[in-house]
């Protein structure tokens, strides 16, 4: 096949020159023949798509010339590919060498040659290439001539951009360059080495996560490059040649470093292994950041060495700078300044309330306690250095453990130096006759360490002594202290910003740091002293228990419980008080933008006459505005207005049409928001009619009703400027119309009367020209007129039309004007004398021209239009969309560039295995409750179905009608599929881009020999069928590129899947559309064993939509070594182009009037913000589904507020990260840096914020821009959030861990680290210490009950009210507060006000309380924290499939159960147990009434954690669905399970799963340690019950196990199943029912014969609850202990008891409130509040179809 292929490609090479030679010999002759011979000629050479099939191509066809693509007669993609051309100073190759048959010789063979690169990757670089190179010289400018060239300065900015990460390496490391100069290099070589790095980079594989690898084999290859290149002829390099005497640089180069990767990633064991047995992605790329290993490692790569030495069985390798131990203690050691600082200002705060607030020198020796403090809290971070740095050790720097041993040494000298001089000054203190000797010394150590520090951080951290920081490098002293000072990376270097920007950030902080520690003074810790001091003088304070641990202690214990919750809300609150101060700004900065200016669609309107000129201003480039005004012939300003409407116009009606596309508006809509073209004769601005429709109608009524003069009139129409653009315009249209419609004396006529009406108008004489009462008379032969030339020409409507212009000129005449008038038209000679010949109006000119036709159409809709367009468009989307729009026109961007000069970008989406488009039985099936996708859409958008039925032509057709139709049918799979979180919407949106392209350079008129100008106005707007223009069609090409990264494409269609056939119907559907995928192919070898070979591939749909290969290119071997999604990324990156890439999900949505200001976006990045050009440019994004239920309209909520606000206050704060999509990167800075993600395995799960920290690390810039936005899909069941939030925390969790958050918390200065703390990992921690607050405060509350302590310090005679002191009321309520969501509810609710107003806000607000936002929100942060604790604690981060579909059926009771059982419910148990017990046996002064006010935060954390998942839960209190779903939960509760069954089907096997993740000997000592807190209510209770009297002795407690110990074994022998255990099944069942009648006499007379009470009964159940479940958390840790002893299947019964019981606790209540009808009702109403508000019918869709079809 493929000899066949080369003879077919050799027949046409044979051909082209044959009809060249043909073309030459025929010349430019008029003959006819010739001519013949010519076209032919043409038409073949056109027809090369069959070469196009053997010589596929991406963009540019370069391996053989084409005639139909124009992207190669750019001049600046000539003069790109002369550039890349052989030279002669470079070395010829041999003859050997395989010369291409079909184009020159040019660098990528070189380069190939030499290196053996793959075929496909030299074709994909060379386009690469040249299109970076050709886009970088029309950025300065478009080169001309017949030869043209590319100028050296865009080399060497493309030189610098690609090649600035190596040259800043080498500088790091000490080494040469591979080039002497940079100035010294001509234009080629430096192509070359561009071409080379990249090439290097496309081959790469899972290396180019290694970006300091890549400039390593950058370097050398360079290098043997450079040796090359001085020799007459080329040689291959030794480097790349394989045994068999072959030349691969894959093979020879990635392969070797692939295998161990791979071998590393292996060890990972999926997840499960700790991140401190393998190596991961950032332990290889920082071997390459120390000189000496960089040595050590050679040129070809030594396979002895560390870095390539395989991981052996048993034996660790080395760490390399950072080791991920699982342990809370990284947030102390990467943020031990915040800590630090956080607790020597309690320390200070404390000792200042302590001593009333005095401040003299008693108080201030004592506040100097706060200097030995700080140096052993600092050697605290410097022990967590030595001690987290093990595993690493063994390939650490000399310098790296010879700095944390200096530092160690150091703190731990000082810390006891100073600790020693403390000592000895509050000796001196002590002492009345002391010099104060040490007191002085002590201050100068103190004050010449603190100045010491200052200087350092200064020099580090404040711009403006950065320079004087580099100037003291030189210096060996200042390295020294610099290195001690801050430990010195390759990346985290220069990470400061400008002195504007720093003041910035630490004004706002110093602000939100006063009125933090005013609060805790005042409120937190001030109001604990007196109590404090009491309880410390209390002494032999009665127990009610034994007491072990308090005597003589000063009541420990008790000011621990009270002061603990105290400083936990202490050590929280900054989060608050960042809150609400971010709020503050970013509503200011919200403002300061003009965010929400245009707020509704009466403002649109009102509005509108602004909008051309802005938008003219702001998106139209120059070069469009040249073209327009080189056609004004005045500048006047309704000319200047006119032309800004004419340029405007074009982009608004492509807007609208693409509104109506998407079937937001109907067709009447799409003709009232289409705006003229503007570029008739009309002497004044046509405004779409939908601002202009009734105002003629009320004009009239003016009229007539007019009583005062003309000036009066027109004062009162034009008080509406646009009734009175109304009235102008159809006074000016009905001249224009006659008079075209006329000849001779009728035309004469029309001049006439029209002169007269001008003349009266300006005089102010109309009144007395006119008889104004008659003008609805001549309105309504003006719209029979109308009527009639609307209509298709024919005889019959010419002579009516000839009938209706005589009738309209008889009523103007005899009627309209005035007595004297009228006679004077009627006696004028020759319109009398063609009356009476009956020639006047006799020949009608029948409008055909469109432009008329047009006029005539608006005419007519202007006069008979009666109703309001006030609420046009009428669909919400719609309104919001075209609001966004307008209002960004008026908000700061750059001005847009021409489409020729503008920055070319790419979009990027990572696919797997999600839906691509509905197919039309997954529209048409129906689920459980009888609701179809296709039902649930018509109810949910009623208005979008019935536009969507008039736009195919099926508004009267049925259902069944439309899916007979396949163009139909594949149409309505469109439209489902456009309304889902679908491949296909998103593919849809990004292809906007396109759609915007070609628009904007279709208006530019940019020809294949520069800009055409021979065009007139109306040529220029006329934009019909410029998606088919060739120029067009190209330029976007040039600089747009969208990749769809299907990582299983390959196996998909192999498989002949539904997703690779919708896959392939997009790519034919979408020309500009790539998908990138990894192909796998299976080869068995000579020897039998199986060889897998991977490739990664890119394909697009050929002209006649067929599949077709375009690049193929292999892989070392499996890429996916990490996470699946960057992985998936990383392989399709190298197909990308352009000096941009945005990152979509394939959630996401745009829209055509946002793709028209990517022009603006990109420009951006030519913008410094601060003292650097952005990296990554955030942009905002509109959540498109939360328009539904309450759950969706809270995640969308939230979203928004975070996306907009919260982001804009980041990047003004210099903190923002990428925190997914649609972020815009600067392409060229990411792909020589790592990527736009990172992949390490399970570290990494959140990769989309490491490309972030990357960017930050490596001197980036992260900006914020709202004035574009990207639709993005949020989940919108609980189920769905939970696993997303779920995901999210567990990221965080790793991110706690990771060198990235340790590098930017240690490296950013310290007011910019408190922002990243709490906008990122603090976050967590934050709302994890909020939960904590309330374990904290119980647990204390319940020690002091149950130890008796809180009733005896109550009795005491010195006591005060101390329980519901001032201090815990205030923690309490600030923890309350943050617990129901309020604080993250203020930055939403200043969004609302922005965008909405005041008043909307307020109700949006208390529209989302009504839905009971606070319990979602209490119970999202039980989900937070349970995952952030537990992926810290025991790992198992893992990626959640939520499913993207549309939720509204009903959640089984059993799968609730199953997700939230660990998460939730049994924390509610516990805190519910708390309560219980506090209530049972606390004292309160206050009684039931303060228990209640101090508690209710707590029990609204039960309530909302225990029922929240059925609260949202659709048809939750129906009873049918309840008694379903109790016969669902008892068949899984009691199923055993078996082979191959899953959790979700066996109640074993899911109670199996849910201990995987205890894994390690630490989880499991971490776990008994927390498991053993459930002991104190056995041991507290038993002393409180009446049976025991008052005794407190130990064999009480004892007494209490013994009688556990017989329920235990009461329990085990009614669960012992007689078919296992027993061979008389009657005699075992006869012993079960003896001892079940004796266990109950046995109780009774218990309680007849002693002091055994009905409630100590209860109290008794509730402690041995309490201890089981100890047990059984025991038994689960220690698993293969308890299986050893043959105890697990009883532990597994146990369990089962407990899950059954919490499972009815929670059941009972919800069927009792299911009995009423109107609880499903009310349910029903909050839950789907927002379809209700929009008169939708939810209710059909709760019901079921099936009820409803049945009723």
């Amino acid at each position: 096949m493929e000899v066949r292929v080369s003879q077919m490609k050799n027949a046409y090479v044979i051909l082209r020159t044959l009809l060249d030679v043909l073309e030459f010999l025929v010349g430019d002759s008029n003959d006819r023949l010739r001519r013949q011979i010519l076209e032919e000629v043409k038409r073949i050479k056109k027809s090369d798509d069959v070469l196009g099939e053997l010589f596929p191509y991406n963009i540019v066809p370069l391996d053989v010339p084409s005639w139909t693509n124009a992207v190669g007669f750019f001049p600046e993609v000539r003069a790109a590919v002369a550039a890349i051309g052989y030279t002669p100073d470079i070395p010829r190759l041999p003859s050997s060498f395989e010369a291409p048959e079909m184009r020159k010789l040019d660098i990528f063979d070189f380069l190939q040659f030499i290196f053996g690169f793959q075929v496909d990757n030299v074709r994909n670089q060379r386009e690469n290439v040249i299109l970076t190179i050709a886009n970088a010289q029309a950025q300065i400018n478009l080169p001309s001539g017949t030869d043209p060239k590319i100028e050296d300065a865009a080399v060497t900015e493309v030189f610098c951009k690609v090649l600035d990460n190596y040259m800043k390496w080498c500088a790091h490391l000490g080494l040469r360059i591979a080039w002497k100069s940079t100035n010294e290099l001509n234009k080629t070589r430096k192509i070359i080495l561009i071409s080379l790095y990249l090439l290097i980079w496309g081959e790469a594989s899972n290396v180019r996560f290694l970006p300091e690898c890549i400039c390593y084999i950058f370097h050398n290859m360079a290098e043997e490059l450079e040796a090359v290149i001085n020799l007459q002829e080329a040689v291959p390099a030794t480097s790349c040649k394989c045994e068999d005497g072959s030349v691969s640089y894959l093979k020879s180069i990635i392969s070797p470093i692939y295998d161990t990767l791979k071998e590393e990633a292996d060890k990972n064991i999926g997840g499960r292994a700790s991140h401190a047995a393998w190596r991961n992605y950032d332990d290889f790329n920082e071997y390459f950041w120390s000189p000496w290993r960089v040595k050590h490692l050679g040129w070809p790569p030594k396979a002895n060495s560390s870095f390539l030495l395989k991981p052996r069985k048993g034996k660790r390798m080395g760490k390399t700078n950072f080791v991920e131990h699982r342990t809370f203690l990284h947030l102390y050691r990467s943020f031990h300044r915040l800590w630090i600082f956080l607790i020597l200002m309690f320390q200070l705060l404390t000792i200042i309330a302590f001593h009333n607030g005095i401040l003299d020198t008693k108080t201030f020796k004592i506040m100097l306690s706060a200097g030995p403090a700080f140096f052993i809290l600092n050697l605290i971070e410097c022990c967590l250095d030595v001690l987290l740095m093990f595993g690493a050790y063994k390939s650490a720097r000399g310098f790296a453990i010879s700095r944390q041993v200096a530092r160690f040494i150091w703190f731990g000298v000082l810390s006891a130096f100073v600790f020693y001089l403390y000592w000895k000054v509050m000796d001196e203190a002590n002492n009345s006759n002391s010099e104060s000797t040490y007191y002085h010394i002590y201050i100068l150590v103190l004050g010449v360490y603190a100045a010491v520090k200052l200087a350092f951080a200064l020099i580090v951290k404040i711009p403006a002594c950065h320079k004087f920081s580099e100037i003291s490098d030189r210096y060996t002293f200042f390295q020294f202290f610099k290195w001690i000072y801050e430990e010195r990376y390759f990346v985290g270097r220069a990470m400061y910003e400008s002195l504007t920007d720093y003041l910035r950030y630490v004004v706002i902080w110093v602000a939100i740091l006063a009125c933090k520690f005013t609060f805790a003074y005042f409120l937190q810790i001030k109001p604990l002293v007196n109590p404090t001091k009491v309880i410390v003088r209390l002494s032999n304070l009665p127990y009610s228990w034994h007491d072990l641990v308090s005597g003589g202690n000063h009541n420990a214990l008790t000011l621990v419980s009270l002061w603990a919750p105290v400083f936990a809300i202490y050590i929280m609150d900054l989060h608050i008080w960042y809150t609400l101060c971010s709020a503050l700004v970013g509503g200011i900065m919200g403002a300061a933008a003009r965010i929400g200016e245009i707020r509704s669609i009466d403002m649109l309107q009102r509005r509108f006459q602004s909008f051309p000129e802005a938008f003219s201003n702001n998106l139209v480039s120059q070069t469009t505005k040249r073209i327009f005004a080189s056609r004004q012939v005045s500048q006047d300003p309704v000319d200047m207005e006119k032309q800004h409407a004419t340029t405007f116009s074009p982009f608004w009606n492509e807007i609208v049409k693409s509104l109506r596309e998407e079937d937001y508006i109907s067709n009447m809509e799409r003709d009232l928001l289409m705006m003229p073209s503007n570029c008739g004769s009309l002497k004044m601005v046509q405004w779409p009619l939908f601002l202009l429709t009734s105002k003629i109608l009320l004009a009239i009524e003016f009229a007539v009703d007019c009583e005062d003069s003309q000036a009066d009139l027109w004062s009162r129409i034009s008080s509406d400027n646009y009734m009175a653009y109304a009235v102008q315009e159809c006074y000016y249209s009905a001249e224009i119309i006659l008079s075209s419609l006329v000849e001779a004396e009728g035309r004469l006529w029309v001049e006439r009367l029209f002169q007269r009406l001008k003349i009266s108008i300006l005089d102010g004489s109309l009144f007395a020209t006119v008889n104004i009462t008659k003008l609805q008379s001549v309105l309504e032969s003006l719209i029979a007129l109308a009527d009639l030339l609307m209509k298709n020409e024919s005889s019959e409507l010419a002579r009516k039309a000839s009938d209706a212009v005589y009738k309209l000129y008889d009523v103007v005449t005899h009627t309209f004007l005035t007595k004297q008038l009228s006679e004077e038209f009627d006696t004028w000679h020759i319109l009398a004398k063609a009356r009476n010949e009956g020639r006047l109006f006799q020949r009608i000119n029948w409008p055909r021209e469109p432009e008329m036709q047009e006029l005539i159409k608006r005419l007519h809709l202007l006069l008979t239009k009666k109703e309001s367009a006030a609420n046009i468009p009428k669909n919400l989307e719609a309104r919001r969309r075209l609001q966004f729009f307008t209002n960004s026109l008026f908000m700061d961007m750059p001005i847009a560039k021409s489409v020729s000069e503008m920055m070319p970008f790419s979009v990027f989406t990572p696919y797997y295995e999600e839906t691509v488009l509905f197919s039309a039985s997954e529209i048409q099936d129906k689920n459980e409750d009888g609701i179809s996708i296709l039902f649930y859409l018509q109810k949910i958008f009623p208005d979008e179905w019935k536009n969507f039925r008039q736009r195919i032509g099926c508004l009267e057709s049925s259902e069944e009608d439309i899916f007979k139709n396949p163009s139909h049918r594949l149409e309505l799979r469109f439209w489902a599929s456009y309304r889902g979180q679908t491949l296909a919407r998103t593919v849809r949106g990004m292809m906007y881009y396109r759609r915007a392209l070609l628009l904007q350079s279709y208006l530019e008129r940019r020809s294949l020999g520069g800009v055409e100008e021979a065009y007139s106005i109306g040529d220029l707007v006329n934009t019909l069928g410029f998606e088919l223009n060739v120029e067009a069609r190209a330029q976007a090409e040039l600089k747009f590129t969208y990749v769809v990264s299907c990582q299983i494409y390959g196996t998909q269609r192999q498989n002949k899947a539904s997703q690779a056939i919708d896959i392939a119907l997009l790519l034919q559907r979408n020309e500009g559309l790539r998908v990138a995928f990894i192909h796998e192919e299976t080869a068995i070898l000579p020897d039998g064993t199986v060889s897998k070979e991977y490739y990664s591939k890119l394909v697009k749909a050929n002209i006649h939509g067929k599949y077709q290969e375009i690049f193929s290119i292999k892989l070392p071997g499996n890429p996916k070594l990490g996470e699946g999604k960057p992985e998936n990324q990383n392989h399709a990156i190298i197909f990308t182009r352009g000096e941009a890439i945005q990152t979509i999900d394939m959630n996401q949505d745009n829209y055509l009037e946002e793709a028209m200001k990517m022009r603006n976006l990109l420009e951006e990045f030519h913008v410094k913000h601060g003292l650097r050009y952005p990296t990554i440019l955030g942009v905002r994004e509109h959540i498109f589904t939360g328009s539904v239920s309450s759950l969706a309209s809270f995640m969308s909520n939230q979203e928004t507020s975070f996306v907009t606000l919260g982001q804009r206050v980041l990047a003004f704060l210099k903190v923002r990260m990428h925190y997914g999509h649609p972020d815009v990167f600067d392409r060229i800075f990411h792909i020589t840096r790592g990527g736009i993600s990172k992949a390490s395995r399970v570290i990494n799960i959140s990769e989309d914020i490491y490309s972030g920290f990357n960017s930050t690390l490596r001197q980036g810039n992260i900006t914020h821009h709202e004035y574009i936005q990207v639709g993005k899909g949020r989940d919108v069941g609980l189920n769905q959030i939970a696993i997303f939030e779920g995901k999210v925390a567990g990221g965080n969790g790793e991110q706690v861990l990771s060198r990235d958050v340790y590098r930017l918390g240690q490296l950013f200065d310290f007011f910019r680290m408190l922002t990243f703390y709490f906008t990122t990992v603090g976050f967590y921690v934050c709302t994890m210490v909020t939960v904590l607050t309330v374990y904290i405060f119980l647990y204390g509350r319940v020690y002091l009950a149950l130890s008796g302590l809180d009733s005896a310090i109550s009795k005491s005679r010195i006591a005060i009210r101390f329980l519901g002191n001032k201090s815990l009321d205030a923690t309490l309520n600030a923890q309350f507060l943050v617990q129901i969501g309020v604080f993250t509810a203020v930055p939403m609710i200043m969004g609302f006000i922005l965008e909405l107003g005041l008043i909307k806000a307020v109700l949006s607000f208390v529209t989302m309380q009504l839905q009971l936002c606070s319990v979602f929100f209490t119970f999202s942060l039980g989900t937070r924290t349970h995952y952030f604790g537990r992926i810290i604690l025991h790992g198992g981060a893992k990626y959640g499939k939520t499913g993207r579909g549309f939720v509204v059926q009903h959640i089984k009771f059993a799968e609730n159960y199953r997700l939230y059982s660990r998460s939730h419910f049994v924390k509610a148990f516990e805190v519910a147990m708390l309560l219980i017990v506090y209530i049972a046996y606390g004292y309160t002064k206050g009684g039931a009434t303060s228990f209640i006010l101090i508690t209710i935060s707590s029990w609204f954390l039960v309530f909302s954690w225990l029922f929240a998942p059925y609260i949202f839960n659709p048809c939750g209190f129906e009873w049918q669905k309840i008694v379903e779903d109790f016969d669902d939960w008892i068949g899984w509760l009691m199923y055993k399970g078996g082979i191959g069954a899953k959790g979700d089907k066996s109640w074993e096997v899911w109670w199996e799963e849910e201990q995987a993740h205890i894994q390690t000997l630490r989880g499991r000592i971490l776990e008994t340690i927390l498991s053993l807190r459930f002991l104190i209510f056995q041991y507290g209770i038993v002393y409180k019950l009446h049976v025991g009297g008052h005794n407190t002795s130990l064999g009480i407690y004892i007494f209490s196990w013994i009688a556990l110990v017989i329920a235990a074994a009461i329990f085990k022998a009614f669960t012992i199943s007689p078919k296992k255990h027993g061979k008389l099944p009657v005699i075992w069942r006869f012993l079960q029912m003896v001892i079940a009648i004796s266990l109950v006499v046995g109780l009774i007379l218990f309680v007849m014969l002693t002091t055994l009470t009905t409630p100590d009964l209860f109290a008794i159940s509730l402690a041995f609850i309490a201890t089981g479940w100890t047990m059984l958390s025991l038994a689960i840790t220690w698993k293969r202990f308890v299986k050893l002893i043959g105890a697990w299947g009883s532990i597994r019964e146990i369990a089962r008891m407990y899950d059954a019981g919490m499972g009815l606790l929670i059941f009972v209540p919800v069927a009792l409130l299911s009995w009423f009808p109107f609880i499903s009702a009310f349910q029903s109403r909050f839950l789907f509040n927002q379809a209700f508000s929009r008169g939708l019918e939810i209710s059909l869709i709760l019901a079921g179809n099936k009820a409803n079809v049945q009723s």
